[in-house]
């Protein structure tokens, strides 16, 4: 049998970043996956194959919508090759995950491929094709991850009534496809079949979109979708999903509790994501669950039984990639005797539509629950040079600071390459700086981070420069 310090059990970005880091760092390691390539729902079935056909269908959009006004003409019309985009986003997935296999060679790490349960505390039964072999872990990390929700009424045929996973492999593109969740993967994944051609409704039970957010980014992306065609019924509740023959039929209550009917070719069902510890065993190593499903852990990433650990979506929190990866760096690190920390106020959260989103840190409807009294700044995008330039004029930066300290308190982006640029708010927000700070900071012009300055001269001195 053999022998290791640690076993990983998925390797998502939270597992193979926690193998990796226990491997630099001295450890014998092993990680555990089920399925035949590594990178977990993220790289195979969520954030790099979604952001391949955004890109993708944002390049067809732009040649349809744009390129004339750019001075390109395409003689002829200007088609649409599904095949050879979903060719490309297989592509991109393959040499991604292709990259975490080199990644786990390089590090010495046992890739171990079958579906991991516990023996007891510190055993592992792998199964493959009915074979089963154990290991011994002295320490293990659960790292499982998440799969799609669904609602108890509605039944997911996965062909109709689909899931994300799903919709990242339609051979055609949807007439109607009706998006049923207005958070981020249905709408990145809504605003993908929109460029494409389709119509697309957002039905969502909450009073808005991207209901966890920042109200105004809220506000200001569903004006923008509007403009780009997408419908979206909010405080409309969901009673049943039908499918006949090639139509499905959703029946739903709206905000007065009148019925309303949508009927459309596809259902995308996209109401988050749940904890996945299906096969996982966990009861024989005495590992407690929460009642939604959750491992428990205590502020180390620890469950009830101290060998193990739990991290990413399968545990509390945001269900983020990223997230996964620096709880991952963190019980590695814990493991190795070291003392990590994670700020979880400092945890980024992005909507990878266009424009994209981007936030960090409390939000405004937070701070007035909390009785915290701010300040605000905001700029608009279309005030910036660059942002006329490029024809991204769409959205603005909000930035909340203490009223008497100035510390920034929370950045919310809607904007170009918004994801990219909450780093630098993260980076001011780690370091505790002001909006003065931030706006005494030199910013290259002409750039889209511009906005970032002026929103902190805004909320210092209510003194923005371009508007």
């Amino acid at each position: 049998m053999s022998t290791y310090d640690v076993a990983v059990i998925g390797s998502g970005p939270g597992g193979y970043v926690a193998a990796i880091r226990c491997a630099q760092l001295g450890l014998k390691t092993a990680i555990i996956e089920k399925y035949s390539t590594l990178g977990g729902t993220c790289l195979n079935v969520g954030c790099i194959p979604s952001k391949a056909l955004l890109d993708s269908s944002h390049h067809f959009h732009d040649a349809i919508t744009h390129f004339e006004e750019h001075g390109i003409e395409i003689p002829g019309e200007v088609k649409l090759n599904l095949e050879k985009m979903m060719e490309r986003k297989s592509s991109v997935v393959s040499q991604t995950c292709d990259g975490v296999k080199f990644l786990m060679d390089k590090n010495k790490i046992d890739v171990i491929e079958g579906v991991g349960s516990f023996k007891d505390k510190t055993h592992i039964n792998i199964e493959k094709d009915g074979e089963t072999k154990t290991i011994e872990a002295k320490k293990t990390i659960i790292a499982t991850g998440s799969k799609p929700a669904n609602l108890p009424f509605i039944e997911l045929d996965k062909e109709r009534v689909i899931t994300s996973t799903e919709a990242l492999t339609l051979k055609e593109v949807p007439k109607h496809m009706i998006v049923i969740g207005g958070g981020v993967i249905g709408l990145e994944l809504g605003q993908v079949y929109r460029r494409l051609g389709a119509e697309v409704t957002v039905v969502e039970f909450l009073d808005r979109i991207i209901p966890t957010m920042d109200s105004a980014l809220s506000k200001e992306l569903q004006k923008v979708l509007k403009k780009q065609g997408v419908k979206f019924h909010t405080s409309t509740k969901v009673k049943s999903v039908e499918r006949k023959g090639d139509e499905i039929i959703i029946k739903a209550d709206d905000k007065k509790d009148k019925e309303i009917e949508f009927k459309g070719d596809y259902c995308l069902v996209s109401v988050g994501r749940r904890p996945y510890t299906d096969g996982l065993n966990a009861e024989a190593a005495g590992v407690e669950l929460d009642d939604k499903g959750r491992v428990k852990v205590n502020d180390h990433l620890q469950t009830n039984v101290d060998n193990i650990y739990a991290i990413g979506d399968v545990v509390r929190g945001a269900m983020l990639a990223h997230k996964a990866e620096e709880e991952g760096t963190m019980v590695a690190e814990l493991i190795a005797g070291q003392k990590p920390h994670i700020d979880y106020n400092l945890i980024p959260n992005v909507v990878y539509t266009w424009p994209e989103v981007a936030s960090v840190g409390k939000t405004e409807e937070q701070l007035k629950e909390a009785g915290v009294k701010y300040k605000e700044g905001k700029f608009p995008m279309r005030a910036l040079g660059r942002s006329r330039a490029s024809g991204d004029i769409d959205g603005l930066i909000k930035i909340l600071a203490d009223e008497k300290t100035d510390e920034v308190l929370g950045v919310h982006m809607i904007g170009a390459r918004t994801a990219d640029l909450i780093a630098e708010a993260v980076t001011a927000m780690e370091f505790r700086a002001s909006a003065e700070d931030i706006s005494r900071m030199s910013h290259a012009h002409p750039t889209y981070a511009e906005a970032v300055k002026e929103a902190a001269l805004a909320a210092t001195e209510n003194r923005p420069l371009h508007i």
